[in-house]
């Protein structure tokens, strides 16, 4: 089990300074609006316990000297539950972000709703969402650190509703708590690090992490790259004489990879990790990295093997995400094609692939493609910028990969060679077509 701090001890963590908000005073019955026998004495309590009037505290503050609106759950006051107060309080630090036009950041750790104020207690979430909803429209952040325990409709509107997600190690996350699970569930999917491995939180940091982490999120997010020129190029290879020498090449197991580029290209990477649909890629790197001299960038790279729906899928929604807050997006492009196993059928490898195009199409900000290595089929082409993609030396893009183009024509394998030389493949032939602007 996580350490639990109280609201007071993980605002310290996280923020330069706080000053606290509080919200009207909202005329309440002794035991609630259910008239629950010793609920106004289990306030009372709890109060005097935690020295908080609820369950949520909020306020203004600055997060590596950049302003922020904080709010966060006490859970020493009822499990952190939320009530018509604590909802208030919520909605309250929501519309302050949204006035004041600063990233809202969340610091969860919440058992759901209050049983003591029964389904007046559950509608909280309904506002939570609302603001949620607003809070995106205006195009304001919201970064979440996720505490130990974060379950119910805490979890399921304000930890899992914001567009960054970090968990402490260790955290209980799910939207079922310990007291209602099943008797057989793996206790490992309701850990910080089993909702990582499913793609349902961005990042597991540590305490002594947590502030530059959240800081550079904050900075992130709202310092986006004014241009984003493509990357350069990391091998010095000549030009491929050939279409078969252009495949050959790109299929080098030691020619440079996406690490590589995006080590050159970024002083500082922020992964963004998972479809939120319980799928990751691990093929695929996302996120956003900060450039030498300031300014962000969202990335989105391929690692040379085939992509899977769960990759297009975190494609898509970090391409949205930059949208969003205006940050322009990179896209390096390295794969032999979409997966097209069974799995990744049943999966959605189509739909997922759909997701991706219309992500890239939609895109208000640049997008700006580089072909790093293989460019295969429409698994490459759907994280492709139209008229903005590059190529390196050592890369090709084809319709389909020349073995396959050469099953279709029914023709011999012997044939594939052949078959590459036909369809103008190599870097120089894909400028000369006007598929890409130039060669790095």
């Amino acid at each position: 089990m996580a350490e639990r701090l109280s609201a007071r001890d993980v605002i310290a963590l996280v923020t330069d300074a706080f000053a606290e908000h509080t919200p009207p005073a909202r005329s309440c019955a002794p035991d609630g609006p259910l008239g629950w026998e010793g609920y106004g004495a289990s306030l009372a309590r709890a109060a005097g316990r935690t020295g908080e009037a609820e369950s949520v505290v909020y306020g203004t503050a600055t997060v590596g000297g950049r302003p922020c609106v904080t709010l966060a759950f006490e859970f020493g006051f009822l499990g952190g539950s939320l009530g018509e107060r604590a909802g208030d309080r919520l909605e309250a630090a929501y519309r302050l972000a949204r006035e004041e036009r600063v990233p809202l950041v969340s610091l969860v750790a919440t058992g759901g709703s209050r049983m003591q104020e029964g389904m007046v207690a559950l509608t909280q979430l309904q506002r939570v969402a609302r603001e949620s909803v607003l809070l995106r429209e205006a195009g304001v952040p919201h970064v979440t650190v996720v505490r130990d325990p974060s379950t119910g409709g805490g979890w399921a509107t304000v930890g899992a509703g914001a567009d960054v997600i970090l968990a402490l190690p260790g955290a209980q996350i799910g939207f079922a708590g310990s007291r209602v699970r099943p008797p057989d569930a793996e206790p490992a999917a309701y850990t910080a690090e089993g909702q990582l491995a499913a793609g349902h939180v961005d990042a597991v940091v540590r305490p002594e992490e947590l502030r530059a982490a959240v800081a550079a999120w904050v900075a992130a997010l709202t310092g986006p790259a004014g241009e984003v020129p493509p990357p350069a190029a990391v091998s010095e290879a000549p030009l491929p004489a050939g279409g078969w020498e252009a495949v050959l090449r790109a299929r080098d197991p030691g020619r440079p990879r996406a690490e590589a580029y995006l080590d050159r290209y970024f002083e500082h990477r922020l992964p963004l990790t998972g479809d939120r649909c319980g799928g990751t890629d691990p093929g695929l790197l996302c996120g956003v990295g900060l450039r030498p001299g300031g300014g962000a960038v969202a990335y989105v790279a391929q690692c040379g093997t085939a992509t899977r729906p769960a990759g297009y899928r975190t494609a898509a929604r970090v391409i949205r995400l930059a949208d969003r807050f205006g940050i322009p997006v990179l896209t390096l492009v390295d794969t032999p094609g979409a997966a097209n196993d069974a799995e990744a059928e049943r999966a959605g490898a189509g739909a997922a692939i759909a997701e991706a195009f219309t992500a890239v199409a939609g895109a208000r900000v640049p997008v700006t493609t580089l072909l790093i290595g293989e460019g295969g089929s429409g698994g490459a082409l759907a994280l492709a910028a139209p008229g903005n993609t590059w190529a390196t030396r050592d890369s090709y893009f084809s319709v389909i990969a020349p073995e396959l183009a050469a099953a279709i024509l029914k023709r011999p394998p012997d044939q594939a060679p052949r078959t590459a030389e036909q369809l103008r493949l190599r870097p120089q032939d894909l400028v000369e077509l006007g598929v890409v602007r130039g060669i790095v």
